[in-house]
């Protein structure tokens, strides 16, 4: 007979192995006498381990074993890394603790604030504490620890020179920078005016920092890319505020992933020891350790920059809100534009807008003309020229005295082609992706697998010529060298030969860039055309026409004002509210329109969603565990859209998704019942690849 708790083995079965017993301490452990146990954040990813764990703290790591450093643990089986998050004199757990087993840095790289804001982000987006600390914290680089180390620092001569200058054509701006300096925690959304010099956007930053500074406290700067990072630092040792340095105390240190892990580590590591009083960077930075926060800033919140790709995709914005209301900081959410969810918080009253009165946007803005088919039909045929003679006539002229901007929405040459006799699209033989051509010569190229497609037929009627269906910036600066021979043309792109330009200079030329890669003109652009406009205005999403309006003025505002003879040709029968915005230069009643319009139909922002995507079982698994609050409801699911990525393998059916939405207020109690249902698929261990994201950029 077998005794109780034996696995009988099936005949014909090899028998089950054995398991490998963790390694035991030997002998006793001597316990640190003062606050014995700590508290562990583990870094493992599943959902039903996100919380803390109780280990002994043994007397040799006593004084090692401090709040926020790393450290290695014993979990089941293995060791795995983790993060002191407190120690106490009391466990609760009532059996034996097992010992701490290396402390792998002294250095604490985790401040209780970043601990509370890593919790609250983690809540916010139904994630896991350990998934939000891979974000904030920078892989540890052991040489960078140990610069400096018991050297005092010297103290940075800064002359800070306090000045609202550029904050003069704003109503309330010198009374935010004020309260600033005073010591307050104000909370503005700025729509920023196009300027250069004393009149820019990093200059205007800049000065609510330094007032920051002045009044004894710290500051972090958000910005999408690198480009802007430099910018604002010239624009903060323009008003005294210089870089640190190592030796030193005070200044100013980037936090970017592009310069590499020893200087991004070395910057955290100045910001987290106090030395460096303001961090600027892009979107990790906002987790940045900075010693006594006094401000927070975010410019342009629309950019898609801002949203992290990772789990549990937070974006920059919210994660700046929660920060300012957990340290009692001051929050600037700043950009030339306004995106519908900054709205949400000046009509809630969370926040003040600051926005200049009509006559100084007049002044400060350029004169934009939208040509659309209406204003075009007295050019006849000419009218459907992708460049019509209205804006090559503001090319010619514009260029006799500076640069001017071509904006193009799309990268490449011909990103896209079409049978020549009966329009269909040309796609590939072997994929089905669309082709493209990479030059004028090329050979049809899939976007999708990269096979060439030579010797291509059309499908539907069999003929071999081609036609292009979108142009891309390499052919549009092709076609303008051809049509103005004597003009230097310089493309800027991500794609393009030299890269994203970060600025060109005030002579004479013809600059073609996408969408976000325009370089800056120190006095400003003579003129911008906004090429193929209603391609930016198509499509089914939610955000088309906002993301249009954010790029074109983007654009725009690098265009000198009105009285300088600056000029904007927007060309193309885009959609009707975002040109007209554009014309007018009325984001904000853009924005006011778009969320009334979102609120009527229960669309986000005016709501809070959670978009579930995976295998149909798995995503209705999930949903048939979560305890909905009142008003809530659940959308779908419906099969994912073949286009949205590769084609399902064949015989297995397409992923599904589905889209759970609650009103605004019950957010919270939405991300907590998320929250379980995934922390109970992953203890049993649920099959199928599931992707869970509270408040997508684009959730339908």
């Amino acid at each position: 007979m077998t005794g109780p708790g034996e696995q009988l083995t099936l005949a014909g079965l090899p028998a089950p192995r054995a398991r490998r017993r963790p390694r035991a301490t030997t002998g006793p452990v001597e316990a640190a006498e003062r606050e014995p146990v700590a508290r562990v954040a583990i870094d493992l990813p599943p959902a039903h381990l996100d919380r803390t764990f109780e280990y002994l703290v043994p007397a040799a790591l006593a004084d090692s074993a401090v709040p926020g450093t790393r450290v290695k643990v014993r979990f089941g089986a293995q060791d795995v890394d983790g993060y002191v998050l407190e120690r106490v004199e009391e466990a609760e757990h009532d059996g034996a603790l097992a010992p701490l087993r290396k402390v792998v840095s002294t250095e604490p790289v985790l401040t209780p604030a970043v601990i509370r804001l890593a919790r609250a982000v983690a809540d916010r987006y139904a994630g896991t504490l350990a998934d939000v600390l891979r974000l904030a914290v920078p892989l540890r680089h052991a040489r960078v620890e140990a610069e400096d180390t018991g050297v005092e620092p010297v103290p940075l001569e800064m002359p800070v020179r306090p000045s609202a200058s550029a904050w003069v054509d704003y109503r309330g701006g010198a009374a935010f920078l004020q309260h600033l300096g005073s010591g307050g925690s104000p909370r503005a959304v700025w729509t920023a005016l196009p300027g250069t010099g004393e009149l820019s956007w990093p200059l205007a930053v800049a000065q609510a920092v330094a007032a920051t500074v002045l009044g004894g406290r710290g500051a972090l700067v958000v910005v999408p890319d690198a480009r802007d990072v430099d910018r604002v630092c010239a624009a903060l040792t323009e008003v005294g505020l210089g870089a640190w340095s190592r030796g030193t105390r005070g200044g100013v240190v980037r936090l970017m992933a592009d310069d590499g892990p020893a200087a991004r580590y070395r910057a955290f590591l100045a910001a987290r020891r106090g030395l460096a009083s303001v961090v600027v960077g892009t979107r990790a930075s906002a987790f940045a350790p900075v010693a006594d926060l006094g401000l927070v800033v975010c410019w342009d919140d629309g950019d898609s920059l801002h949203a992290e790709p990772r789990s549990p995709y937070p974006h920059v914005r919210e994660v700046l809100a929660l920060r300012a209301d957990l340290e009692g900081a001051a929050l600037l959410l700043a950009s030339h534009t306004r995106t519908v969810e900054a709205q949400v918080l000046v009509e809630s009253g969370w926040a003040r807008q600051v926005v200049a009165d009509r006559a100084q946007v007049r002044a400060r803005t350029p004169r934009v003309q939208a040509l659309t088919a209406v204003e075009l039909a007295r050019e006849g045929a000419a009218a459907a020229a992708r460049l019509p003679a209205p804006a090559w006539r503001v090319l010619r002229d514009a260029m006799e005295s500076g640069p001017v901007l071509v904006q193009v929405p799309r990268a490449g040459y011909v990103p896209a082609v079409a049978c020549g006799r009966c329009r269909t699209v040309a796609r590939c033989g072997t994929c089905h992706g669309p082709l493209g051509l990479d030059r004028a010569d090329g050979t049809p190229t899939c976007r999708w697998c990269g096979r060439l497609a030579t010797g291509w037929r059309c499908a539907e009627c069999g003929a071999g010529a081609l036609r292009s269906v979108r142009v891309g910036s390499e052919r549009t600066a092709e076609e303008l060298g051809r049509a103005f021979p004597q003009v230097p043309v310089r493309v800027s792109g991500a794609r393009a030969a030299g890269g994203v330009l970060a600025g060109v200079p005030d002579s004479p030329a013809l600059v073609v860039s996408t969408p976000g890669a325009e370089p800056v003109a120190p006095g400003g652009y003579a003129a911008a055309v906004l090429l193929d406009a209603a391609v930016a205005t198509a499509g089914t999403s939610l955000r088309a026409s906002e993301d249009a309006l954010r790029r074109w003025m983007a654009a725009a505002a690098l265009v000198r004002p009105i009285g300088e003879g600056g000029q904007v040709v927007l060309v193309g029968d885009a959609a009707p509210r975002p040109t007209q915005a554009l014309v007018r230069w009325d984001p904000v009643g853009f924005a006011a329109r778009e969320l009334a319009e979102r609120t009527e139909l229960a669309l986000p922002p005016a709501v809070r969603t959670v978009t579930v995507r995976g295998p149909r079982d798995a995503v209705g698994a999930v949903l048939d565990r979560l305890v909905l609050p009142e008003g809530a409801d659940v959308l779908g699911p419906v099969p994912v859209d073949g286009e949205a990525g590769r084609s399902p393998v064949q015989g297995l059916e397409p992923d599904v998704q589905a889209l759970v939405r609650a009103p605004r207020g019950a957010g919270a109690a939405l991300a907590r019942t998320v929250a379980a249902s995934l922390a109970v698929r992953s203890a049993h261990r649920e099959g199928g690849t599931v992707r869970v994201q509270v408040d997508a950029p684009e959730p339908v």
